[in-house]
């Protein structure tokens, strides 16, 4: 089996590219290596941005420094792949209104050309989309706890309404350019039967992840308070997500590839892996035995207060389901963290929200 990932030098490419591995995959890294979120971290250094590139050579992968915007480069290095998992992105909220064309062209246009590739190579494809196409129209339907906030029914389904903005109504670029994706897997699995699914994608963190202030917040949580750095909270700190650990989230990559049924799922830790941004820092200060030193700031517009997956469409359609628990999962990233403390040095980055990925 050879299998290409796309963006697998990130964080959760990374995860993916070593669970092939482990399957005897060979396996192709195929990544242009930019990673512009970092350079809002403090700690974004050429050491950083290759360090996963540097971990998968390790693991026997071959790394492609190349770019989803490159159809050709796509369709010659998955020459004889079967699967293609799709991981690379512009992830970042606020990178999408501030440079509206690169969000455009990468979760777009790249997704176009990985799906056309995996058409001509008779490849399965799942594609790394996000709950934020559902949009925040789930904030109306909330209620305030003390710690969090809640909702009945807890679980958000994949047949709910998307790009919604309920009384809200901030509906952002990143919103839109990810809905577009979901939209050319759903046409090319309809029209030209490739077998290629959406995965909606909520809260992944975990080792190699180097989060920073608009995207990976749990480990962007579980760095500053290794670094004694402060942190700032942009609302009441009571938005909830269903995180899910790395290893996890790749798995549902190579369930995939083993039953591939077209379709969009929802891939999330789900009502047992529930947690707030303050009972999430509550965690990591139990865990490390360091306080963090918390900020608060005005809420932000267009931030998903909540959101946790029903994943029975994925544990029915290829038999996934999670099972690192949370307090495993953060154990497991702040001993990486230490093991891996002088990739963080730096200074701290003003942040410019921190939102409930």
């Amino acid at each position: 089996m050879k299998v290409l990932v796309t963006g697998g030098c990130g964080f959760l490419g990374s995860h993916v590219c070593e669970a092939f591995r482990k399957e005897g995959a060979d396996v192709v890294a195929f990544d242009n290596m930019t990673k512009h979120e970092l350079k809002r971290t403090g700690y974004g250094s050429d050491e950083v941005r290759d360090h996963n590139a540097k971990v998968l050579r390790e693991m026997g992968v071959q790394v492609v420094k190349a770019d989803i915007r490159n159809r050709e480069e796509l369709l010659d290095h998955a020459q004889g792949c079967s699967f293609l998992a799709h991981t690379a992105a512009q992830p970042a909220m606020t990178i999408s209104w501030e440079d509206i064309d690169l969000d455009f062209s990468t979760n777009v246009a790249g997704t176009f050309n990985v799906l056309e590739t995996a058409r001509r190579h008779k490849a399965a494809v799942a594609s790394c989309s996000s709950v934020h196409v559902y949009g925040p129209w789930v904030n109306d339907t909330l209620t305030e706890g003390a710690t969090r906030y809640e909702r009945k029914p807890v679980a958000i389904r994949e047949d709910d309404p998307t790009m919604n903005g309920g009384k809200d109504g901030k509906i952002s670029p990143l919103h839109a350019s990810k809905a577009a994706g979901e939209h050319y897997v759903k046409t090319y699995a309809d029209m030209f039967g490739v077998k290629a699914a959406n995965f909606r994608y909520t809260g992944i963190y975990g080792p190699r992840q180097f989060g920073g202030e608009d995207h990976g917040w749990v480990a962007n949580f579980a760095i500053r308070n290794l670094l004694g750095w402060p942190l700032t909270i942009y609302g009441t700190g009571k938005q909830l997500r269903d995180i899910l650990y790395a290893s996890d989230a790749a798995a549902a990559f190579v369930q995939y590839q083993r039953k591939p049924v077209a379709g969009t799922y929802n891939i999330g830790g789900g009502p047992g892996h529930m947690i707030s941004l303050l009972e999430c820092i509550q965690l990591i200060d139990k865990l490390s035995g360091t306080k963090s030193e918390v900020k608060f700031g005005p809420g932000r517009d267009g931030d998903l207060r909540y959101f946790v997956c029903d994943i029975t469409r994925a544990r029915n359609g290829f038999g996934w389901e999670p099972k690192v628990p949370p307090h495993e999962g953060v154990g497991k990233l702040l001993a990486w963290l230490r093991e891996n403390a002088r990739l963080f040095q730096g200074q701290p980055a003003v942040q410019a929200g921190t939102r409930s990925r």
